[in-house]
């Protein structure tokens, strides 16, 4: 056995109401003195909550957080930063916010506090992504990685459940993956499997009764092993495949998610017998791609790209995109095999079985 581990040095913390009293405290811990508070416009109300707890502490809000992170974006939140005298941030909601915080984190090495309101996984992440003029560009950087990670399932309770299941089987494509990443190990393959199982399980009982504060509870604890899988290892195919499709075409990034792991997960599963094998027992079914595509679909999950409004003529343009590039993963794929990955998952049809 031969492997490599590196923990990622990160604190959490986990209860209910922890968002408001926790992070005052989670802010004294680390000597911040003037937090400025990211988030989106939809996440504007519990992150005017959060400001009010850090009372004198907080530098002020800065709502313009959104999808993918755009330059300009990022540009105009680290002035925000900079105006206000900062020493540090506060990213409250979900991938959009954090990924905000990250780029702040990145270009001015402020500490940062993740609270977050899905279960992107982001957080628990050394991996910041910057979106400009229609590519999304992603790196790893220790800057970025927050300092301390708050959550609170009571923030999720107001999580529809659509964007509840996609935001969930997103998370599940981050240890999907690092069940065959090269730099996978055996703690890392442990913790994957277990969010993949924690979050598979939570995810029935949180759209049955969106106010179940256990369930939540249970998304959050598998969002976070999920993230710190992801964090812990280089990324493959489909990360690539949502990259371009979110950074280039706009569609949005937890149902793109949702959509294409499946398809991902089976044009990769001839080469990653052992990771379909753990994905499939956390799962507990025989076919791994399959399950997710059952449970994704029983929840009301979209099934194709055409759903999400990419036009069937930006599929060349994707393909080329994706392998324009070399990235790990446990099989080589060619510009044909992204198109046909890509056509699967345009039309949603069943995963072909590929050889």
């Amino acid at each position: 056995m031969e492997f490599v581990y590196e923990a990622q040095p990160a604190r959490v913390v986990m209860r209910p109401g922890a968002s408001v009293t926790a992070v005052p405290g989670e802010a004294e811990r680390l000597g911040l003195r003037s937090l400025l508070v990211v988030c989106g416009p939809r996440g504007a109300e519990t992150a005017r909550a959060v400001a009010r707890a850090l009372g004198d502490a907080c530098a002020g809000v800065f709502a313009g957080a959104r999808q993918h992170v755009p330059v300009d974006v990022a540009d105009e939140a680290v002035r925000a930063a900079r105006e206000a005298g900062a020493d540090g941030c506060v990213a409250v909601g979900g991938g959009s916010a954090i990924g905000l915080g990250k780029a702040i984190a990145l270009r001015t090495e402020l500490p940062l506090i993740a609270v977050p309101s899905t279960y992107s996984g982001s957080e628990m992440t050394p991996v910041w992504g910057l979106t400009e003029h229609g590519a999304k560009r992603t790196g790893r950087a220790p800057a970025v990685l927050p300092r301390s990670v708050v959550y609170d399932p009571e923030l999720t309770l107001t999580l529809p459940v659509p964007l509840s299941v996609t935001s969930g089987i997103n998370a599940v494509a981050h240890a999907a993956e690092a069940l065959y990443a090269p730099d996978a190990s055996p703690l890392v393959s442990l913790t994957a499997e277990e969010g993949v199982r924690a979050m598979a399980g939570a995810l029935p009982g949180v759209a049955a009764d969106p106010g179940d504060l256990e369930a939540r509870s249970r998304a959050l604890y598998g969002a976070w092993l999920c993230g710190t899988a992801l964090g812990a290892t280089t990324m493959g195919l489909h990360h690539k495949l949502c990259h371009v499709l979110g950074g280039t075409f706009g569609l949005p990034h937890a149902e793109t998610h949702t959509v294409v792991l499946p398809y991902a997960l089976a044009f990769n599963a001839p080469a990653a017998p052992e990771a379909m094998t753990a994905l499939a027992r956390a799962l507990t079914a025989d076919d791994a791609v399959q399950a997710l595509r059952d449970l994704s679909g029983s929840l009301g999950a979209p099934r194709s790209l055409a759903e999400l409004g990419l036009a069937e003529a930006d599929l060349v343009t994707a393909a080329a995109q994706v392998t324009a590039q070399a990235y790990a993963n446990p099989r080589p794929i060619t510009t044909a095999d992204a198109l046909e990955i890509l056509r699967a998952a345009y039309g949603g049809d069943r995963p072909p079985a590929w050889s």
